[in-house]
């Protein structure tokens, strides 16, 4: 009986030396996990009781993460520049606009001038989708005559994504300094995380402002347009295929060269009007004292006859 008393207690006490090992062990663990989900939540809250800039440098410091890897692709921004001719300005001006508003664009601005001859020139800001930007370009002919076409493309892929970036850290870091801020307890911690949270709204604001900028310029292509209004389109004249044909052309040609003349010269008699009306008065001038100087001589002679008659009789 004793021997089995003996191991018995042995058994108790090697069972409660046990437990309390893993009591201990356990309450070791527990501990740990709190103090880092605490520290997870507050980030460092412990540092409001340091100096003002250690509290701002563990505020920077925690908010330079590197972003995410972009998954859109390039970003390409589309550009045209296009010539044109038309013989009904108004109405080709008014096409530009109605063709962009259906592709889903704008005309973002136009400028008319009036030049030589009275003919207009008109030029153009277009902004189309990018996706439409050929389609845009090439239904652009059907309207007026191209008589130049250039086209470019610019990969803004690098600073968009390093822009994007950097507006994803500052808004992180806004996030932490939020955080901190409504945990703090002095102060001094507090005007120093007012002060750090207004410079990095600021830098947020900046950043948008230039990401919404870039994502504009992708989303939709510029094509610069230049429209000149003209008597006749130029490089449009087939050759006819017989000589009725030739002949045709031939006398309309004839026909809208000398009409084009005769405006040209109106248009040049329009200008010096002033000199016309000059040389025409003197013109008038002359030939009224030709004509009376051809008057005294004709009168002359008769008188002298006359006077010879009566001496003799």
């Amino acid at each position: 009986m004793k021997r089995k008393m003996f191991a018995l207690a042995c058994a108790l006490l090697a069972a409660l030396t046990l437990l309390a090992g893993c009591g201990a062990a356990s309450s070791s663990t527990a501990t740990g996990m709190e103090m880092d989900a605490a520290t997870g939540e507050t980030y460092g809250m412990e540092s409001f009781s340091q100096t003002n800039d250690k509290l701002t440098g563990t505020a920077d410091s925690a908010a330079v993460s590197s972003p995410e890897q972009p998954e859109n692709g390039a970003k390409l921004i589309y550009t045209a520049g296009l010539d044109l001719e038309t013989t009904g300005f108004d109405a080709a001006a008014e096409g530009l606009e109605t063709l962009a508003e259906s592709l889903g664009g704008y005309v973002e601005q136009s400028d008319v001038y009036a030049g030589g001859g009275g003919y207009r020139f008109g030029s153009y800001t277009v902004r189309v989708p990018a996706e439409k930007f050929s389609a845009f370009c090439t239904q652009v002919g059907e309207l007026c005559h191209v008589t130049g076409k250039s086209t470019s493309v610019q990969d803004i892929s690098e600073a968009y994504y390093d822009t994007a970036g950097r507006l994803k850290t500052q808004q992180t870091k806004l996030e932490r300094l939020q955080t901190l801020l409504s945990k703090a307890d002095k102060m001094e911690d507090i005007i120093a995380l007012e002060s750090a949270i207004s410079e990095t709204e600021q830098a947020i604001d900046d950043l948008s402002g230039t990401v919404q900028h870039y994502d504009q310029q992708v989303n939709f292509a510029t094509v610069n347009i230049s429209l000149n209004e003209v008597y006749k389109l130029s490089n449009t004249e087939e050759p006819a295929d017989s000589f009725t044909s030739r002949l045709g052309t031939a006398l309309s040609s004839g026909a809208k060269g000398f009409v084009a003349c005769l405006q040209g010269a109106l248009v040049t008699l329009a200008y010096g009007w002033v000199w016309v009306v000059l040389a025409t008065g003197v013109a008038v001038a002359a030939v009224v004292t030709v004509k009376k100087r051809r008057r005294s001589k004709n009168a002359l002679p008769k008188t002298t006859a006359e006077d010879d008659k009566n001496k003799v009789e």
